[in-house]
């Protein structure tokens, strides 16, 4: 059986649309499936028509979150209530089309145990699809894993990596990409063309993608840590050497430049210094605070979402 899991936030002018794509999609997959929706506390008519779904299609099923827990947690819950054999991770807003799935799930037949996206284009606006390629291309530098580029959370996974993610991956801060590079096993991409939202707002605000962003980048990568390091060092060699410098000009009294040591020093160049030293020292303690904070997080051991009820009573929920 194929699980195809969708978070949903505020999608009432996509739901029908989503709904119809996939149940006419099915026939191309020759499996039986059920369509896990999570609902992540939406706030306009979405729980309405997710329930007259529910009612209409036994193949569809409805976690819903006692409020708002974000897209990774959302994603992360649809896995967990999932029961099939393959399961499909796809955005509500239909820039992940259900027409590509089989191309996926043939993958999978092969013996692949994670078929993920490659988006080899983007409808977005211009800066946003910078700032996408820049980060991926960032955190393929500085991670300490292999995350492939230009790959999002649109794939499948065979049930073992499932297992994997569900009970041996308990991290409150869900990057769930990273999670699925980190587990491993025969993974392959799959380019497609990533379409345009079909309708409605665009749900991940600049401050959701600069969390995400976050979350990519610290749990997958130390070099935020080694990165005072290397600005220490690179601070302190040059700083070493001038000091130097300015112990033998004050000793011989010689001009360098037109400059004596008998000659008033610079004020902005002091106070430039210190402030850039200043701001280094802050960078440092905020990169410091960032991991600090996510273990306070992890160590109180607080579900990182809460389910308000299941809109299909033969779900598992473990």
């Amino acid at each position: 059986m194929i699980s195809i899991v969708i978070p949903i936030y505020n999608e009432e002018e996509n739901l029908p649309q989503l709904h119809k794509r996939l149940t006419d999609s099915a026939a191309s997959w020759q499996e039986d499936y059920e369509i896990v929706l999570v609902d992540d506390g939406s706030f306009d008519r979405s729980a309405d028509i997710l329930r007259s779904l529910t009612d209409s299609d036994g193949h569809v099923h409805v976690v819903r979150f006692s409020r708002n827990f974000g897209h990774q947690a959302a994603i992360s819950a649809g896995i967990n209530y999932a029961k099939g054999d393959a399961v499909v991770i796809m955005d509500g807003d239909l820039q992940d089309p259900p027409e590509e799935l089989h191309r996926f799930l043939d993958k999978w037949r092969e013996g692949y145990e994670v078929v993920f996206a490659v988006r080899t284009k983007r409808k977005e606006h211009f800066f946003k699809r910078i700032a996408y390629k820049l980060f991926y291309r960032i955190l393929s530098v500085i991670s300490d894993i292999n995350i492939p580029l230009d790959s999002g959370d649109f794939c499948v996974m065979d049930r073992k990596v499932v297992d994997v993610l569900k009970h041996e991956m308990p991290e409150k801060f869900r990057f769930v990409r990273g999670l699925r590079a980190y587990a491993g096993f025969r993974q392959i991409g799959v380019k497609y063309e990533r379409h345009s939202r079909a309708a409605g707002e665009v749900k991940y605000t600049f401050k959701k993608l600069m969390a995400l962003a976050l979350d990519g980048i610290f749990n997958f990568s130390t070099f935020p840590l080694r990165l005072a390091t290397y600005l220490g060092l690179t601070l302190a060699i040059p700083s070493f050497l001038v000091g130097i410098f300015f112990i033998i000009h004050r000793i011989f009294d010689f001009k360098v430049l037109g400059y004596s040591p008998s000659d008033t020093p610079g004020l902005a160049t002091l106070a430039v210094g210190m402030f850039f030293l200043f701001g280094i020292v802050l960078l440092i303690l905020g990169i410091m605070g960032e991991y600090i904070g996510r273990i306070f997080y992890e160590i109180k051991g607080r579900p990182f979402y809460v389910v308000r009820e299941v809109w299909n009573r033969d779900l598992p929920k473990s």
